[in-house]
């Protein structure tokens, strides 16, 4: 758990959307990747709707969102207060609204109890600490390590999604069944897959709230070019760099 703020010196300030957005993130502790963005990327927000980022962390999610689509009303919350305040600065600095909520989802805030979203996002910790190695630094372990059960993250955010709404999570691929397990609606699933013949890592996983259409596995979106690793640079396939660099959008369906 990050409590205290951080300074300057414990920052560095990372270029995403092709340096759409100047994010501030902690040189020693939980770094964002690509999960976010991509997770961002196929939001199917509107302006003038509303977004909940559940454990939005530095923000890079929902920035991302706001990136793509201007006019979205971004909401945060985040346990860590640490990384709260670091999102209320990364909004701040890059020109963007957005209410930041410290607090914990399995103790919603009452700020938060009483609203609902057109939007619920989130990007879960991966790992179930039942098992496996706690980081040694306690934001990044906050951050990955789960401590509230997945089946919790997911009811929180159906009660945050308005009838109609979608709650959109990224999240490993060997845990899709407890995601499916947990979810109520129209679920549409889209794998991640890193390379051509590989298995995914990764999945999207969509709901929209009071859905009724039976389980959608969509075709696999491919995140890098050729079987293997061949050439220096990052050998991303066109349409992964459009929304890496581009600001571009993610769809389920081709």
């Amino acid at each position: 758990m990050r409590t205290e703020p951080f300074s300057e010196a414990d920052l560095s300030v990372d270029a995403f959307l092709g340096g759409r957005l100047r994010i501030a993130q902690p040189r020693a502790g939980y770094r964002a990747g690509i999960d976010p963005v991509l997770l961002a990327a196929s939001v199917p927000a509107r302006a003038g709707e509303t977004l909940l980022d559940l454990g939005c962390g530095a923000g890079v999610a929902a920035l991302c969102v706001a990136a793509r689509v201007p006019g979205v009303a971004l909401t945060g919350l985040e346990m860590q207060p640490g990384y709260a305040d670091l999102a209320r600065r990364n909004a701040e600095a890059n020109g963007i609204a957005m209410e930041v909520v410290t607090g914990d989802l399995a103790m919603m805030p009452e700020s938060l109890r009483q609203r609902q979203f057109d939007h619920v996002i989130a990007n879960p910790p991966y790992f179930d600490r039942a098992g496996g190695t706690r980081a040694a630094d306690a934001g990044r372990e906050g951050a990955l390590g789960e401590g509230t059960p997945l089946a919790d993250w997911m009811a929180a955010a159906a009660r945050r999604c308005r009838p109609g709404g979608h709650i959109c999570v990224v999240h490993r691929a060997g845990r899709l069944a407890d995601l499916l397990a947990a979810m109520r609606g129209a679920v549409e699933v889209l794998p991640l897959i890193p390379r051509r013949g590989r298995a995914a890592r990764l999945v999207l996983v969509r709901v929209r709230k009071g859905g009724r259409a039976a389980l959608r596995l969509c075709d696999g979106w491919l995140l890098h070019e050729g079987a293997r690793h061949e050439k220096d640079g990052e050998n991303l396939t066109p349409s992964t760099a459009s929304v890496l660099r581009a600001a571009g959008p993610l769809p389920f369906y081709r």
